[in-house]
């Protein structure tokens, strides 16, 4: 594994809920700020993912740790524990390198250089995709609380899992346990892809975005009048020439911004951690600079993300 150079001035951080250990903080505790999971200080982390009630992080050179809710062996553990407050490698990966991973209500999938995708959790071992279902040169995966997207290198968009509320966009709410076509994305060139709890979105080249399951609530940003859940992929017009924005319900202190309030107006995050070591000028004085976020996640009641120490010289 990678250690992280002192001098990079990057941390992960979490606040929120703490209940499963999803914070990875050592404690089951809930954090209103922003705190340092100090278990991935050593390592340099690309990316993070929060689950409803876990968290995973891959590191530069593919290793990838998970902590949290385990119940279902989700975290990919033995042996099978409850929860897990710190973060852990992941052993039955030890020997690949991990891209891309996602976290769903009782399984986990992983994604790894060689377009391999790997499934575990709900008390199964683990297995390739290709294995179970065929899919090989997977180059994005999504996974929602019980349904799954893959997107394949040649740009194709598969489905499969539960489809209560149409998020598999078959045009139906027939389930189905082998990946199926989604529906009526064949001319678009497709860049990214996200699973919300019964809800899937899409991003294109373009810029445009599409959602389609189920809609209660507005999750599809298909307008005050039109919260109904969709069967088929739906362009989210109100997101046309607009920058993207986060913001949300606010208890635990999911928002971290030291309130447990929910708020419909973007807020600033403040990071209040310690500068990191060596962040000194010629003089041995600190240094002026703050911290700035390289990626966020949310999960079901915590957030994560990845920032970097941005020195005011700079």
């Amino acid at each position: 594994m990678v250690p992280r150079s002192g001098s990079a001035g990057s941390d992960s951080v979490s606040g929120g809920s703490g209940e499963d250990g999803q914070l990875g903080i050592g404690t089951n505790e809930e954090k209103e700020w922003a705190c340092v999971v100090e278990a991935l200080e050593p390592y340099s982390v690309r990316s993070v993912v929060s689950g409803s009630r876990n968290s995973l992080a891959i590191c530069d050179d593919g290793t990838m740790f998970t902590w949290g809710w385990n119940q279902r062996g989700t975290l990919g553990h033995q042996p099978e524990t409850k929860t897990e407050n710190i973060p852990s490698r992941v052993k039955a990966l030890a020997n690949v390198k991990i891209t891309q991973a996602a976290i769903g209500g009782w399984h986990c999938l992983a994604v790894d250089d060689q377009g391999r995708a790997y499934a575990w959790g709900k008390r199964m071992p683990f297995h390739t995709l290709s294995d179970l279902l065929g899919l090989e040169n997977v180059r994005l995966i999504a996974v929602g609380a019980f349904h799954n997207l893959a997107l394949e290198e040649d740009g194709r968009l598969l489905a499969w899992g539960n489809n209560e509320y149409g998020q598999l966009g078959t045009g139906d709410t027939q389930p189905t346990s082998h990946p199926v076509p989604v529906q009526g994305l064949d001319d678009l060139t497709l860049v990214d892809i996200a699973a919300g709890g019964w809800h899937s979105t899409a991003l294109t080249d373009k810029g445009e975005v599409y959602g389609w399951g189920r809609g209660e609530h507005g999750r599809l940003g298909l307008g005050d009048n039109d919260k109904s859940s969709k069967m088929v992929p739906q362009k989210v017009n109100l997101l046309a020439e607009e920058d993207i924005i986060q913001f949300g319900r606010g208890d635990h202190g999911r928002l971290g911004y030291g309130r447990k309030v929910t708020t419909g107006q973007p807020l600033e995050l403040p990071i209040k951690i310690p500068p990191p070591e060596g962040s000194f000028n010629h003089t041995d004085e600190e240094e002026e600079g703050k911290w700035s976020a390289k990626s966020i996640a949310c999960g079901g009641r915590h957030t994560l993300a990845i920032v970097e120490w941005k020195s005011d010289d700079i």
